[in-house]
């Protein structure tokens, strides 16, 4: 069967099945036209799931992000435009962690603005010879997408600085939003110009694409798709005042995996998935991951590393030997401490500079001695707050210099002019400590930069005259809210904001003993070199590709509107359970026995109220009177409650407190499923329960006669479910030798007696009708959640057990689309009852037509 991926709509049009050729050919331009964003909204892709594996078996990479790994150039005499490749490109450099085999492409931006009638013969040399696919965005249109949503809404607050006045990040604009969306959009036709969906991996980088994983998971459901966040992700309690926050965590949950340098930042993308979007997220033999939609979304933590080997060939540069020659005779007798840092309010530049200032007041002896260089490098963005912090810088650097400072005496040095990479190089190798002094920062390599220009070589060795068989000797002083800092444990960690104890940290790390130094260094050293560039994008393709395997045997369709599209992925064997197939069945049938969960199928289990509707009553009663039909309510409420609810049920057999209490129809007595006698277990949950909800805000107790239950589904979600978690094992713990099972579910954990359970429901129905000489050959099973799974089994073993119809249709059914012994599901609440309603309809028709016969 040919692929309903389909890259160019006039495929449809023309009635010919598309191919994927990897034939280099002219792409023609995308149109980049800003305007209303229609294409959100583009139904006509929406179940677009590849249905078989392509015959092209070369795999490859697609790499997106928001720029090309090129550097544009123009001829002085010709004017022609040439291109070369930025070595200094963290895309480039992680080419070094994929396998000669596979084939990279790369797609995104120029930094330089292309004149649109050079548009069409630069994107072909691009991809010829670079295989590059270049997006050419408009200057207003990339303006307001890069200086306006990214700089301006995005980058702000993902570090942790709220708009609480237009100053600050300024109030959300939705124009620039959709001019964010409208470029991701165009990048995502970039990709399907190029992309052969069912072989090739892509992988997108960055905020400033957080959407492409929509867009692309809309036109290809199968599409293997990683996603790698470079910033920090901010605390729910940030993030949740971003008012596109729904529509940016439904399209990162639209990879198949997502990437965080760092525990926290992926711990607080996942506490915003439990909040917002209700999603927990389990750990499954070492890997954290999320269920949605039948999808398992993967999360990957793991610090990116620095191309050690390009930094050892600029080391080995004459020009780099020369400049750390001239630098050691301007700094001669001088100790340098070395600051590297963007010119951004982030960096805490004039945080560091004050620690400087307070190093030089309280340590007299330092004056003269100690010199703090500080490399300010260009802003990214761009606005007052980028003004305000270079006037600052230049006023605090004059102050200290006019304090401190003498003829030949300078303790700060500030180079605000660009440098080439050799020059700071030849900083890193003369400066016996570096300072990185962030408020908040995603990963900044410039510590590991430092700690192998430390290492040196040879050549540096003899300009410098030191033995080049002695240990190599590094300090660093960090802030602790940078990605870095916790896989640097050697270094002296600090909070940017305490002045005192940052110049107290730069005290100690100058007083440091060089053979700790040195231990310091090399356990640095050591993890710098493992964890480089390469092993990062390596170790990051190879979960790519694990969390991809299943794809291939999913059956996916895609749900959803704009940016809430999602795509449904199921097992083959799960399949929507059809009305009308229920109906005909139910029709054509003479015994049947439906059993039917309570909270979470008849009623949503978000709803305040559990009081059955009337229409619920109406239906129920038109089930339990067609004389065909053994219905049975089976809930984990107690009995008295569904004894009042469905008192005018008067057929309705009911099964309380999961199947203990057992009732076949209005005005019989309630028997037990069980014999049970000793209930004293009680006495030790109840105090135990009843500390825990003390100490959880929003739980509460439900006690019924058979068992006692928690219920945190009011209290804060992360807390909650920490407390369930200490709850079970504190349970387990003091009822060891009772006969009582102690089970987790859905926000409760429940203590009840062994043996009790769903399951028991169902054998006794099906047993009773045995006796009666009944063999049912309708079977309806319908349940949400763990606790109904025992009747799905029972359901299934059934015919085994020579107690069902040979031709009996069964129909196990659950609520959602997750792993159960069901092989069939339904939506929500809302389609439950639309399902019986249809029963209920045919079973009005048939007593009609009993009625018209007699």
């Amino acid at each position: 069967m040919v692929s309903r991926s389909y890259s160019n709509l006039l495929d449809l049009a023309s009635g010919e099945s598309p191919t994927f050729s990897r034939e280099r050919r002219r792409f023609s331009r995308v149109a980049t036209v800003t305007g209303a964003l229609t294409e959100l909204d583009d139904d006509n892709s929406n179940s677009a799931g590849s249905e078989a594996p392509s015959s092209l078996s070369q795999e490859r990479m697609i790499i997106v992000g928001n720029q090309l790994p090129l550097k544009c150039h123009r001829r002085e005499k010709t004017g022609e435009l040439y291109f070369t490749w930025d070595e200094d490109s963290l895309l480039h450099q992680l080419k070094d962690g994929i396998t000669e085999d596979v084939e990279v492409i790369y797609v995104g931006s120029l930094k330089e603005e292309i004149d649109p009638k050079e548009q069409d013969d630069v994107a072909q040399t691009l991809l010829e010879t670079f295989k590059c696919v270049p997006a050419f965005i408009p200057a207003d249109l990339f303006s307001k997408f890069y200086h306006g949503f990214c700089k301006q809404h995005l980058w702000p607050l993902f570090h942790y600085m709220l708009p609480l006045s237009p100053d600050l990040g300024g109030r959300f604009d939705r124009s620039l939003w959709q001019a964010y969306v409208s470029v991701n959009k165009i990048f995502a036709d970039k990709v399907m110009e190029v992309i052969s969906p069912e072989d090739d991996f892509v992988w997108v980088h960055d905020y400033h694409l957080m959407v492409l994983p929509t867009f692309l998971r809309k036109r290809f459901n199968r599409v293997k798709l990683g996603f790698f966040l470079h910033s920090p992700f901010p605390s729910s309690e940030i993030y949740r005042t971003l008012p596109i926050r729904v529509d940016l965590l439904r399209a990162l949950l639209n990879s198949d995996l997502l990437g965080f340098h760092t525990f926290d930042y992926a711990r607080h993308f996942l506490s915003c998935c439990s909040r917002m979007l209700g999603l927990s997220y389990q750990s499954k033999r070492g890997y954290i991951c999320l269920e949605y939609y039948g999808r398992t979304v993967s999360i990957k933590i793991l610090p990116v590393g620095i191309h050690k080997g390009q930094l050892e060939s600029v080391l080995n540069l004459p020009e780099t030997v020369s400049r750390v020659e001239k630098l050691r005779d301007q700094f001669r007798g001088q100790t340098v401490m070395l600051g590297v840092d963007d010119m951004d309010i982030f960096k805490g530049i004039s945080l560091k500079l004050l620690a400087m200032e307070q190093l030089l007041l309280q340590h007299p002896e330092a004056r003269g001695k100690v010199v703090l260089v500080q490399i300010a490098n260009p802003a990214r963005g761009r606005g007052k707050d980028v003004q305000e912090v270079r006037s600052e810088t230049y006023a605090t650097v004059k102050k200290i210099n006019e304090s401190f400072g003498r003829e030949g005496y300078s303790p700060v040095v500030l180079i605000d002019s660009p440098l080439q990479f050799y020059e700071r190089i030849a900083y890193y190798v003369i400066a016996e400590c570096c300072l990185v002094t962030a408020v908040r920062d995603g990963m900044n390599l410039i510590p590991y930069e430092y700690i192998v220009s430390r290492q040196g070589n040879a050549k540096l060795d003899e300009k410098l005259g030191t033995d080049s068989s002695a240990g190599k000797r590094s300090m660093l002083v960090l802030s602790e809210f940078i990605g870095c800092s916790p896989s640097l444990s050697g270094a002296i960690r600090v909070n940017p904001w305490n002045i005192d104890a940052v110049a107290e940290a730069m005290d100690s790390a100058l007083a440091v003993p060089d053979a700790e130094k040195q231990l310091r260094h090399e356990k640095h050293y050591r993890y710098v070199s493992t964890h480089d560039v390469a092993y990062w994008a390596k170790s990051f393709i190879q979960d790519l590709e694990r969390a991809c395997r299943d794809h291939v045997r999913r059956r996916c369709w895609g749900i959803g509107f704009g940016l809430g599209f999602r795509v449904i992925a199921l097992d083959p064997s799960f399949r929507k359970l059809g009305i009308e197939h229920m109906v005909s069945a139910y029709k054509r049938t003479k015994y049947r026995a439906i059993l039917l969960d309570y909270d979470g199928t008849m009623v949503s289990a978000n709803s305040i109220s559990k009081t059955p509707s009337e229409d619920t009553i109406d239906i129920l009663n038109v089930l339990c009177q067609d004389p065909r039909n053994v219905v049975f309510l089976v809930s984990g409420k107690d009995k008295n409650t569904l004894g009042d609810w469905f008192s005018g049920c008067a057929n309705l057999g009911i099964a309380a407190e999961h199947g203990y209490f057992l009732r076949a129809k209005e005005g019989a007595g309630w028997e037990t499923c069980l014999t049970v006698t000793e209930f004293d277990w009680k006495q030790t949950v109840e105090p135990v329960m009843r500390l825990y909800m003390e100490t959880t805000d929003g739980s509460t107790i439900e006690t019924k006669e058979s068992c006692l239950t928690w219920n945190y589904q009011c209290a804060d979600p992360d807390f909650g479910s920490c407390q369930a978690k200490e709850l079970l094992d504190h349970l387990e713990s003091v009822l060891a030798n009772e006969p009582v099972s102690v089970k987790s579910g859905p926000h409760i954990v429940e203590v009840k007696p062994q043996g009790v359970n769903k399951g028991i429901v169902a054998e006794r129905l099906l047993e009773t009708m045995q006796e009666r000489g009944i063999l049912p050959d309708f079977v309806l099973c319908i349940g949400d959640d763990r606790s109904d799974e025992e009747m799905f089994g029972v359901i299934a073993n059934a015919r085994e057990g020579l107690i069902l119809s040979p031709v009996a249709e069964v129909f196990a059914c659950t609520v959602g689309q997750k792993p159960s012994r069901a092989k069939y599901y339904l939506e929500d609440t809302s389609e439950i009852l639309r399902m019986l309603q249809g029963l209920a309809n045919a079973s009005d028709r048939a007593a009609a037509k009993r009625l018209v016969a007699t």
